[in-house]
């Protein structure tokens, strides 16, 4: 099996066939080809911090700047870094 993407393992249900589609809409990291297998991620999977819009906290984030703060201290950001180690990519 591959590395976790953000909505495995934070569980938001924003990918496309995810529980909470009809309430937000599909996540932006879940669509984004851009940022395909970047740290190892389907789309933008694990690289979400990079992405406006995406669900967290319980809520939609805004833009990079808006939101790299909350990513920084993320443990999802972390775990990535970690697995990543010197191909990491922030």
């Amino acid at each position: 099996m591959g590395k976790a993407n953000c909505w495995e393992v934070k569980n938001c249900g924003r990918q496309s066939d995810g529980p909470k589609v009809k309430e937000f809409g599909v996540c932006p990291a879940a669509n984004n080809l851009t940022y395909n297998n970047m740290n190892s991620g389907k789309s933008a999977g694990r690289y979400c911090w990079k992405v406006a819009g995406t669900l967290c906290g319980g809520k939609v984030q805004g833009t990079f700047a808006d939101k790299m703060s909350g990513c920084l201290a993320c443990p999802f950001f972390a775990q990535v870094k970690s697995e990543e180690a010197a191909s990491f990519r922030a």
